[in-house]
């Protein structure tokens, strides 16, 4: 059993080493542990700094790419060097390289594919900001509603997978993907547990991720979007779609009983069947959407079955 514990860095010189060495090499059940860096671009000689502090596996871009390439990069780094189970861990130190343990001992067991870090739960993350905080929260709320599963938490990058879930995720997303991976990880039915863990916020730091709250909340509520939309497309389109139907067929009785109490006048009610058109044909557009989607969810089905076999195919072990 292989262990590939994975830590992505942009600009992290000050901290990579320190995270490194904190890493443990022994676990129960697990006969290698091997440390990979993927370098995002940095500017700063984070990449040395792996180096330096004996890091087994670095794999530089060129330039930064973003969280969500480099997080597939990972995964197709960690799969050519026969990873039984990958662990993501933030090269900064906010999260206890110990808890490593406690992520991958669901997946060593089999009742987990993906076991994420929770923040929110009895573990409350320390100094962690109000803003971060509730976004996280009513976000995993929302998709989860859509997704059928309660997420405890959506966001984390703390997250140990074993290597079927390597190699059926498929995460186009470059901003981020962590909301993808948990949206794209159910609708797969792969086992998804999460584990409580303490986290530091450090006060001082700025976010490699968050340059800006609107920006992060707008492209990360896009990402989750388009993940459910693809997941779950006919819940996504045909909920809205019947709901605007039924508020149709409500405006077009409630214009029938007024005109027959009214004594077969319609200029005064004339609104009524209007409202009621106009959500009925806009609800019906809907679900003709929602049968379109589900069509071609079942084409890009057979799509992801043929890149599992070829993947699985070119990592085997």
């Amino acid at each position: 059993m292989k262990l590939v514990v994975n830590i992505p860095a942009f600009n992290e010189e000050e901290k990579i080493g320190e995270t490194i060495g904190r890493i443990p090499r022994l676990f129960e059940g697990v006969d290698e542990v091997v440390v990979q860096v993927v370098d995002d671009g940095s500017k700063d000689g984070a990449g040395k700094a792996a180096e330096s502090a004996g890091v087994g596996l670095i794999r530089t871009h060129r330039t930064n790419r973003g969280i969500g390439k480099a997080f597939r990069t990972a995964v197709e780094f960690a799969l050519e060097n026969g990873a039984d189970i990958m662990v993501n861990i933030d090269a900064d130190g906010q999260f206890d390289p110990n808890d490593i343990g406690k992520l991958i001992e669901p997946i060593l067991s089999g009742a987990a594919d993906i076991v994420s870090a929770d923040r929110f739960d009895h573990l409350k993350a320390k100094n962690i900001p109000f803003l971060k905080d509730v976004l996280n929260r009513v976000a995993a709320k929302i998709i989860g509603a859509f997704m059928n599963a309660r997420i405890k938490d959506l966001t984390c990058g703390f997250r140990a997978y074993d290597r079927e879930s390597l190699l059926r995720l498929n995460l186009p997303g470059a901003f981020t993907y962590t909301q993808e991976g948990i949206i794209d990880a159910l609708g797969k039915d792969l086992k998804v547990r999460w584990v409580p863990v303490e986290v530091t916020y450090f006060a001082e730091r700025k976010s490699r991720v968050v340059k800006s709250v609107y920006k992060y909340v707008n492209n990360s509520a896009k990402l989750s979007l388009k993940a459910v939309r693809d997941v779950r497309p006919v819940k996504f389109f045909g909920a809205p779609g019947l709901f605007l139907i039924a508020i149709g067929f409500i405006g077009f009785i409630g214009f029938v009983v007024q005109y027959i109490v009214s004594g077969f006048k319609i200029s005064p009610y004339l609104n009524y069947l209007v409202l009621g058109s106009i959500t009925f044909i806009i609800g019906s557009q809907l679900l003709i959407f929602a049968f379109i989607a589900d069509m071609i969810k079942s084409s890009r089905n057979l799509i992801e079955e043929q890149t599992y076999a070829i993947k699985k195919e070119r990592y085997r072990k």
